[in-house]
């Protein structure tokens, strides 16, 4: 516990000082995380018994960020179709060497990892992002923080037993309300919107954050790993700590477009 706490206290204000200094700085964290993450789900892919496509999943990347970082955004669908084209072309010209499990996996991996992530940036970049980028935050942080604590003092009922045998329904429950409770402080502090608004966007985010964990937890269970890397001392690998934030930053950054 004190090694986590201690890890914490370094990787927090890193993190929330790239983000709030925004342009270059939020681009090198984005980066750094989203390609170390994506390492890890190639490493996680290896142990599922797939040859994993290391260069062309990283040239994919650099390309996303590449174009993210550009404020390129129109490509981003003519990026990701390419992508998809390509996963499907490698089976079709080397099948049965390149089987339909395999080019999903590889295909999947920098979708999960460079491409969710890499909203981040485009939050930021928001007239006001920085607001938006540090709510993203808070939000996962409250859901994930009560849920544990609820969960620990009230749990009785496990959420998903055959992925988690720690998460409870009452822990759950807990964390949502107060990611509920925080974006409704957030209103009062933020404004713009409505405070129906906040609350429906903190309901999504809330039960977002969980699944993106509990999809993390089911990625490591299929092969039997505690944590998908030993990166962060007490928390484990990019994974570990990002999982939450890798459902929820895209859903963040497309609610701002549509209602900002």
């Amino acid at each position: 516990m004190l090694t986590r706490t201690l890890s914490a206290m370094v990787f927090v204000p890193i993190l929330l000082g790239l983000t709030y200094l925004g342009g270059p700085y939020t681009a090198i964290l984005v980066a750094f995380i989203s390609l170390l993450g994506l390492r890890e789900a190639l490493l996680i892919g290896k142990k599922m018994g797939f040859q994993t496509w290391n260069y062309s999943t990283f040239l994919f990347s650099i390309a996303w960020l590449g174009f993210i970082f550009r404020g390129e955004t129109r490509w981003m669908v003519p990026l990701l179709i390419v992508w998809l084209l390509y996963s499907m072309g490698k089976m079709a010209l080397q099948y049965p060497q390149v089987t339909l499990r395999e080019a999903g996996y590889n295909c999947f991996a920098p979708l999960y990892t460079v491409v969710l992530f890499s909203h981040l940036y485009l939050i930021r970049e928001f007239n006001g992002g920085v607001a938006w980028a540090l709510l993203t935050f808070f939000l996962v942080w409250a859901t994930d923080t009560f849920a544990y604590l609820v969960g620990r003092v009230m749990g009785k009922h496990l959420l998903a037993p055959q992925i988690s045998p720690k998460k409870t329904i009452e822990g759950s429950i807990g964390g949502l309300i107060f990611c509920i409770l925080t974006g409704l402080l957030a209103w009062r502090i933020i404004g713009q919107t409505s405070p129906w608004s906040y609350l429906v966007l903190s309901i999504i985010v809330g039960c977002s954050g969980q699944i993106g964990d509990l999809f993390e937890s089911a990625l490591k269970r299929s092969v039997n790993i505690k944590d998908s890397g030993n990166l962060i001392p007490g928390h484990g690998g990019i994974l570990d700590r990002f999982d939450s934030l890798l459902f929820v930053i895209p859903i963040m950054y497309y609610w701002s477009v549509f209602f900002h």
